[in-house]
C-alpha cells in the first residue's frame, strides 16, 4: 500500500466515523421526535433551535454521571463490554459502498473503505462479534439478572443470525459475488427487491430482532430483567451500549438497502450518489422507530419458535427457488 493510499484511507475511515457517531447522536433525537408525534406529544424542543442540541446535553450529561462498578464485578472484562460492542459497531460499514467511484484533486477516489471480495461473509462476521460485548457486559456485572439478559441476547443472535444469512444469500446466487460494489452494479436495471421480496423481508424481521430492537428487545426487557445486560452500567459506559445500537441500527438499514434498494443508485439511475443511501437508510429508521412505538415486546418463547420455526424454513426455501430460478433462466 502506497503512502498517498494510506493516508486517502486514514482520512475517509475518520469522515466515516464521524458520520456514524453523528448519525449515532440525531438518530436518538429523530427516534424521541417521532415516538413523540405518534404519541401526539412534541418531543424534546427545549435544548437549541427544535431541540436540535437535545444530543449534546444528553452526552454533558452522561459525562458528567457517576461511574459505578459493582464491587463484585469482573472490572477488566465490564470495562471492555462497551468498548467491544463499540468497535465492532464501527467495523461493520467498512465494506459498504456510499457512491460511486469520484475525482478528487485528479485522484480516482472510490466512495467505501474497503471492498472485500467476501464482503457479505465479513459482515455477518462483525455482525455475529457484536453480541460478545453484551454476553461480557451480563456476566462481568455479577448480576442475575443482567447475566439472563446476556444469554439471552446469545440465544437470540444464534436464532436469528442463520435467517439473516439465507436471507442474503438469494442476491449472492444471483450476482455470484459476495462483494457489496459488485452487488450495487448488477442492479444498474433493477433492485433486488423486485426478484427477492422473500428475502427482503426476512432480512428485515431477523436485522430488527438481531439488534435487539422492539418488539425483539428481550434482553432488555425490564419487566422481567430489570434492564437486562445493562443493568449495572451507568455513565459513559451506559451510552456506549446505545451508541453501538443505533450504529448497528444505520449499518442495518445500509446493508438492507446495498442488497435490496440498490444502495447509492437512484430510481432509473437518476442522479446516483450518497444522498440516496442516506435517504434509504432514513426509511428504514423511521420504519424501526414506528415498529417501536407501535408494536408491544412478544414473549421469549414465540420469539424463539418465530426464529427457528418460521424464519429458517423460509429462508432456505427462498435459497431454494433462487437457485431454481438461476440454473433455469441461466
Amino acid at each position: 500500500m502506497t503512502l498517498e493510499s494510506l493516508v486517502l484511507t486514514l482520512v475517509k475511515s475518520l469522515i466515516l466515523m464521524f458520520a456514524l457517531l453523528t448519525g449515532f447522536a440525531y438518530l436518538t433525537l429523530f427516534e424521541r421526535k417521532v415516538v413523540g408525534r405518534i404519541q401526539v406529544r412534541l418531543g424534546p424542543n427545549r435544548v437549541g433551535p427544535f431541540g436540535l442540541l437535545q444530543p449534546l446535553a444528553d452526552g454533558v450529561k452522561l459525562l458528567l454521571k457517576e461511574d459505578i462498578v459493582p464491587a463484585g464485578a469482573d472490572k477488566i472484562v465490564f470495562f471492555l463490554a462497551p468498548l467491544i460492542s463499540v468497535v465492532v459497531a464501527l467495523m461493520g460499514f467498512a465494506v459498504i459502498p456510499v457512491g460511486p467511484t469520484v475525482s478528487l484533486f485528479g485522484q480516482t477516489v472510490p466512495l467505501y473503505l474497503t471492498d472485500l471480495n467476501i464482503g457479505v461473509v465479513y459482515l455477518l462476521a462483525v455482525g455475529s462479534l457484536g453480541v460478545y460485548g453484551i454476553v461480557l457486559a451480563g456476566w462481568s456485572s455479577n448480576n442475575k439478572y443482567a447475566l439472563l439478559g446476556g444469554v439471552r441476547s446469545a440465544a437470540q443472535m444464534i436464532s436469528y443470525e442463520l435467517a439473516l444469512g439465507l436471507s442474503l444469500m438469494g442476491v449472492v446466487i444471483i450476482t455470484g459475488s459476495l462483494s457489496l460494489v459488485d452487488i450495487v452494479n448488477a442492479q444498474e436495471r433493477y433492485p433486488f427487491i423486485l426478484v427477492q421480496p422473500l428475502g427482503f423481508l426476512l432480512y428485515l424481521i431477523a436485522a430488527i430482532a438481531e439488534t435487539n430492537r422492539a418488539p425483539f428487545d428481550l434482553p432488555e426487557a425490564e419487566t422481567e430483567l430489570v434492564a437486562g445486560y445493562h443493568t449495572e452500567y451507568s455513565g459513559l459506559k451506559f451510552a456506549m451500549f446505545y451508541m453501538a445500537e443505533y450504529i448497528n441500527m444505520i449499518t442495518v438499514g445500509a446493508v438492507a438497502s446495498t442488497v435490496f434498494l440498490g444502495g447509492w443508485r437512484g430510481p432509473f439511475n437518476l442522479l446516483n450518489g450518497p444522498h440516496w443511501l442516506i435517504l434509504k437508510i432514513a426509511v428504514f429508521m423511521f420504519l424501526y422507530v414506528w415498529l417501536r412505538a407501535s408494536l408491544p415486546r412478544i414473549r421469549y418463547d414465540r420469539l424463539m419458535r418465530l426464529g427457528w420455526l418460521v424464519l429458517l424454513p423460509l429462508g432456505l426455501l427462498n435459497v431454494l427457488l433462487t437457485a431454481i430460478g438461476v440454473l433455469i433462466l441461466g
